[in-house]
């Protein structure tokens, strides 16, 4: 029986909007990854504006356009938890909306696409999200040369469950198949030369089977927030709580690797954990203290990195 879309995809969204602008905005500290990004693919649904760049600073340099335009849709968003690799890869969307001015849809890939064990199952499910994904992107074609009419991304968070290494021993036949028919889906995107592109985001970039590694046009790393990105943070959300420039600094040492832990505070340790529990320390009898604060930080520990293991 054929997959349904409900049971291939969670909940798909559409760009712009303004919900997924605000998330994207608040990423400190992913400049680089952002502009990488959303660059890519926005050649996807315009590959022209590349030649219009070519031939007004490099005129005749076809075979390099032909390098870059033929590269598979496929990037890869790899870095240690609470990186902020997830939540660049849905809301990244919106910046491409509103710089081609096309909408922009988002399929997430649901971990359910793994199936129960069935023989044939995850090979299935995989190469039906993948046909929903080209048919869909083929319908936003136009002619050779002029912007499509939209664009499509395939989300795949928690990649390396889905596309692990075909070199384990351990790996099952089932594993294998579905591996196989997810790069399958990749060379069949990129030789429909549709406006689609898979976004593929793991905190374990060594287990992904090489073949995947290998078609990916980009590999973006993701690292925890450095002295200066804790400070914004921090700064950014508190400062209008009356908090003393050294009660800061207690914040911003106390989350940082040298405060008896190996690693530092994620993005996500700040912003889901650290600051909503010196809210709630607080609420509802009191204001929020700086001293507490920093009390708070120096008490919590920072979620552990994950080991990437070749």
């Amino acid at each position: 029986m054929k997959p349904t879309l409900d049971e291939l995809f969670d909940q798909r969204q559409t760009y712009p909007d303004t919900d997924a602008r605000t998330r994207l905005s608040r990423l400190i500290g992913l400049d680089e990854q952002k502009s990488r990004l959303a660059k890519i693919l926005g050649l996807l649904v315009h590959p022209a504006g590349l030649e219009a760049w070519s031939n007004k600073h490099h005129p005749g340099a076809t075979a390099l356009l032909d390098t870059v335009l033929r590269r598979p849709p496929l990037v890869i968003l790899a870095g240690d938890v609470g990186s902020g690799k997830t939540e660049l890869a849905e809301t990244i969307g919106d910046s491409v909306a509103r710089l081609e001015k096309i909408d922009i849809t988002l399929f997430p890939l649901s971990l359910a696409t793994r199936g129960k064990g069935q023989v044939g199952e995850m090979t299935q499910l995989l190469t039906t999200a993948i046909d929903y994904t080209l048919a869909e992107a083929k319908k936003l074609q136009t002619v050779r040369g002029a912007k499509s009419n939209g664009g499509i991304i395939l989300f795949v968070d928690e990649a390396d469950a889905l596309a692990q290494s075909r070199e384990s021993s351990q790996m099952h036949h089932e594993d294998r198949a579905g591996v196989n028919a997810f790069i399958r889906g990749i060379d069949r995107l990129a030789q429909a030369k549709v406006p689609a592109a898979i976004i593929m985001c793991t905190n374990r970039l060594s287990a992904l089977d090489p073949a995947v590694r290998r078609r990916a046009a980009d590999i973006l790393t993701f690292t925890r927030p450095d002295e200066a990105q804790r400070r914004h943070v921090l700064h950014e959300r508190l400062e209008p709580l009356g908090l003393s420039k050294a009660q800061m600094d207690g914040l911003v040492t106390a989350t940082g690797a040298g405060n008896g832990h190996g690693v530092g505070f994620t993005f996500s340790d700040l912003t889901q954990r650290l600051i909503p529990s010196i809210v709630l320390d607080a609420y509802p009898e009191r204001a929020v203290d700086g001293k507490r604060a920093v009390e708070i930080a120096q008490q919590m520990t920072p979620t552990p990195a994950f080991r990437d293991q070749s």
